[in-house]
């Protein structure tokens, strides 16, 4: 008797509890639509990261970070924890750097420069460079 009286307080509160906890308000689940703009501005922030993230794999920059003293997996962790904002920072900032063209780029350009000065001036008739030219009204002959 005594057992049953136990037996049938436990069930007792477990069905008062069970009622209890399925009486609870629920916080209603909203659903709405999701814009294009929040959209485009997640796979905006997706593409960034990929960017970012390629750009820390490439051999070049490990390499740069090797020579700077970083260790390049602490620097690919930093750039793991940064803001979605400070992600596209940093990519925008890597499009918009120059691309090092390295000496071989600025000795042409430079050669190509003063080619294109000693052409015009010897045109003029300033200089008498290249005997190809046509030379103007300062030289008579």
């Amino acid at each position: 008797m005594f057992l049953n009286k136990i037996r049938l307080k436990s069930i007792a509160v477990a069905v008062i509890a069970a009622f209890t906890i399925s009486l609870t308000p629920v916080v209603p689940v909203s659903a709405a639509l999701v814009g294009n703009e929040q959209m485009a501005s997640e796979q905006q922030v997706m593409s960034d990261r990929a960017f970012v993230q390629t750009f820390m794999e490439r051999d070049d920059v490990q390499k740069q970070f090797e020579e700077l003293g970083v260790n390049p997996d602490e620097a690919k962790q930093r750039v793991d924890a940064l803001s979605d904002a400070e992600v596209a920072q940093l990519a925008e900032e890597i499009k918009s750097s120059p691309a090092g063209q390295g000496a071989i780029g600025a000795i042409v350009g430079a050669a190509l420069i003063i080619f294109l000065v000693l052409l015009i001036t010897d045109m003029l008739g300033f200089t008498s460079v290249f005997s190809f030219t046509n030379k103007g009204s300062a030289n008579p002959s």
